[in-house]
């Protein structure tokens, strides 16, 4: 299905940017799991929009509802359903996009596979979608911690168009992230991103960037060896956010620079196992993980809907103009941290999760 995504810890979000809400059900959730929804709003708080002036200006609360799956406080192991409902949707502002394409957007590709399509606001095309996941990556991260206590996931603002920030991933933390409106933890280079994205938004343009995310303290062996690696499976998970054009991980395109014998990451024992004394690797090797930081970076595109002119034609094929109304941000990365943390989280859960299951069969022996 297109819009569920996992396998032992499966999710299905479901809505649109301008109906009545948006929500997700979460499928594969361990039972006894102590879960409120105060737990999810913390993630859901970061990722609304109107939570600063270099975003959407939209007003929406985003207070989400648990409507099954919990009791008493605990999971019971079936299916978790989650919803926020819209409050300030404003479809009319979308009126010109019912005929009209907006250029780099998903309106024609959607027009193109179904022959018809949600145009206020661009319907599932939203990253309003995303509230889903930022809901059931919370629940993922209770999981994780039930599992791999010592486990962190931080993402961050990595660079915004040309400004390039200078961040230790082996000691960020999220309260360093969440000091700023932008969400990087280089102050200086924070600065001249949110005074960057404030220029191009007065200008009625927008701009794209990278964000990092690291993963400390997961254990070595999960993954699988083929089509499900570690890796595969996060680059699938965030490639999967709008906007999304990139990824890397460890050494990325940069270590194609190298020679193997620079680029390889050497085994030493270390506090009694088996360590590497680079990480090259980025923490996965062969699709499983070593023990190591699991570092990765996802590019994200500038916002396709922009207040300018632009070239476009219209659902009958004539050539026309577009100026879009409505309210976009002009820069996704600030929103986008908790939305990679999230499917970061989602990943590793189910992964977490193959990886108990497999360590749990016995084979018997004849």
């Amino acid at each position: 299905m297109a819009s569920s995504f996992g396998e032992i810890f499966r999710i299905s979000t479901w809505g649109e940017s301008h109906g009545g809400g948006v929500g997700v059900v979460v499928d594969g959730c361990p039972p006894r799991l102590p879960i409120c929804a105060e737990d999810l709003q913390v993630d859901l708080d970061r990722r609304r929009p109107g939570q600063s002036d270099i975003v959407t200006p939209r007003k929406e609360a985003d207070q989400c509802e648990i409507l099954s799956g919990v009791f008493e406080g605990l999971t019971t192991g079936t299916p978790i359903a989650v919803l926020v409902r819209n409050t300030d949707a404003r479809p009319e502002a979308y009126s010109e996009m019912e005929t009209l394409f907006r250029p780099s957007h998903a309106d024609f590709t959607y027009q193109a596979k179904y022959g018809i399509r949600n145009w206020q606001g661009g319907g599932r095309a939203s990253a309003r979608e995303t509230i889903g996941r930022v809901a059931a990556g919370s629940i993922a991260k209770k999981v994780l911690a039930s599992i791999a206590p010592a486990m962190q996931i931080v993402a961050y603002v990595k660079s915004i168009q040309g400004i390039e920030s200078s961040v230790d991933d082996a000691t960020v933390t999220l309260a360093d992230v969440e000091a700023n409106a932008v969400r990087c933890p280089d102050p200086v280079a924070a600065e001249r991103m949110m005074a960057r994205i404030r220029e191009v938004r007065s200008e009625g343009n927008s701009i794209g960037g990278t964000i990092e995310c690291v993963i400390r303290h997961c254990p070595a062996g999960w993954g699988e060896p083929i089509f499900d690696k570690l890796d595969a499976d996060l680059a699938k998970a965030v490639m999967s956010l709008p906007a999304t054009k990139g990824f890397e991980i460890g050494s990325g395109f940069a270590g194609t620079r190298l020679l193997g014998s620079e680029h390889n990451d050497p085994f030493e024992m270390r506090d009694g196992r088996v360590r590497t004394r680079t990480n090259h690797s980025g923490g996965v090797q062969g699709g499983i993980s070593n023990g190591e930081s699991i570092v990765f970076r996802v590019a994200f595109k500038p916002t396709a809907t922009i207040s300018r002119s632009q070239d476009t034609v219209s659902i009958d094929g004539e050539e026309a103009a577009l100026a879009a109304r409505g309210r976009h941000d002009p820069c996704v990365l600030p929103r986008a941290v908790p939305m990679v943390e999230a499917m970061a989280a989602l990943v590793l859960c189910d992964h977490a999760l193959r990886q108990r299951a497999l360590a749990g069969m016995t084979i018997a022996v004849a």
